[in-house]
C-alpha cells in the first residue's frame, strides 16, 4: 500500500529535483529515499521521475501523481489538526510567513501582545517575497502568510487586519515645512527611489501614484526600505514609505520629513492569507484581532 512517507519523499524530490537534496530535506539517507520512491513507482506501475547522473525530471504521469500526492498530504495534515482545534487556542505550533516590507515594522508592534496573551504559543516566522509565501500556503508548507494586498492569491482566503497609506519621505530641504500633503502630480519622479522589482510594495506605490508604466528603470532601486531612507538622508532622492514603517524608519531623523501622499486610499491592505479549508481559522481570527488592536494603538501619522 502507498504510504504517506513515500508521497512525502516524492514531493521532496519534485521540490529539489535532486535525490540527495531531497533526502537531506527529509532527514533520511539517500538510499532510503531512493528505495521508497522505487517501491512507490512499482506499486503505481509507472515512473514518476526520470533520472540519470546529471538531472531529475518529472514524467507526465508523475506530474499527475504528485498533484494528487500534495492534496493527500494536505488533507492528512488538516485531519491531524481537527482534534487539536478543540484544544486551548495556540496549544500547537504554527508557522507564518511575512514579506520583508511588513515583517520588521509589524512584528515588533504585535508579537509582544501575542506573547503576553499566549505565553506557551510556539510561533515560527519565515520571511520571503509574496510569490514564495503564496506557494508555501498552497502546498501546506506554512499555515498562513502576511501579505500586502492587492496581490494575486487565487484560490486562497484573506483576513484583512490593516489598511494604510503611503508617505513621501524627503530631506527637510526638499519642501517647505508647512506642506502636509502632496499629490502624485507634485512628485519629482526622476528623484523618486523605490524598491527593486519583485517587491509588491513597489507595485503598490506606483499604483497609488498612477505611475505603473512610467518608472521602469532607476539607478537607485534598493532591496530595503531602510537603505532607501538612508539615501534620502544623504540627499540622493526621495521615496515612498507605508505608514506602518514611519516610526522606525525616520525616528530621530531630524533631517527627514514624511508627508502624506494625497491620493485615493487605502494604498495597501495587510492581510493574513490561508487555504480555504484551513482548520485553525478561529486562532487566526484571534491573531487578526490582536494585530488590528496593536497597530491601531501604535501606528501614528507622521
Amino acid at each position: 500500500m502507498v504510504s504517506i512517507k513515500q508521497l512525502t519523499y516524492a514531493l521532496a524530490v519534485e521540490k529539489t529535483l535532486h535525490f540527495k537534496k531531497a533526502a537531506e530535506l527529509c532527514n533520511v539517507s539517500q538510499s532510503a529515499l531512493s528505495t521508497a520512491i522505487n517501491e512507490l513507482e512499482k506499486q503505481l506501475g509507472t515512473l514518476i521521475f526520470e533520472r540519470n547522473n546529471k538531472q531529475v525530471l518529472v514524467t507526465n504521469n508523475g506530474k499527475k501523481i504528485l498533484i494528487k500526492a500534495q492534496k493527500i498530504k494536505l488533507e492528512l495534515e488538516e485531519l491531524m489538526q481537527i482534534s487539536r482545534a478543540n484544544q486551548q487556542p495556540f496549544s500547537s505550533a504554527m508557522t507564518i510567513g511575512v514579506i520583508p516590507t511588513i515583517g520588521p515594522y509589524l512584528l515588533p508592534k504585535v508579537l509582544p501582545e501575542v506573547r503576553k496573551q499566549y505565553p506557551a504559543f510556539k510561533l515560527k516566522i519565515i520571511e520571503e517575497q509574496s510569490h514564495v509565501l503564496v506557494d508555501k500556503v498552497r502546498t501546506g508548507d506554512i499555515d498562513a502568510a502576511i501579505l500586502a494586498l492587492p496581490y494575486p492569491i487565487e484560490g486562497l482566503m484573506n483576513f484583512d487586519f490593516w489598511q494604510e497609506d503611503f508617505y513621501w519621505v524627503c530631506h527637510k530641504d526638499e519642501t517647505p515645512a508647512k506642506v502636509q500633503e502632496i499629490t502624485s502630480a507634485e512628485l519629482v519622479i526622476d528623484k523618486l527611489m523605490l524598491l527593486k522589482d519583485g517587491h509588491c510594495l513597489k507595485e503598490h506605490a506606483l499604483a497609488a501614484c498612477k505611475l505603473q508604466n512610467q518608472k521602469e528603470d532607476s539607478d537607485f532601486d534598493s532591496a530595503s526600505l531602510h537603505t532607501l531612507v538612508q539615501m534620502v538622508a544623504g540627499k540622493l532622492g526621495t521615496t515612498l514609505v507605508p505608514q506602518m514603517a514611519l516610526d522606525q524608519l525616520i525616528h530621530n531623523a531630524s533631517e527627514l520629513r514624511a508627508i502624506h501622499l494625497n491620493e485615493p486610499g487605502p494604498h495597501r491592505t495587510i492581510a493574513l492569507v490561508i487555504r480555504p479549508n484551513y482548520v485553525r481559522t478561529d486562532e487566526l481570527t484571534l491573531l487578526k484581532t490582536i494585530f488590528t488592536e496593536q497597530l491601531s494603538a501604535n501606528v501614528h501619522n507622521a
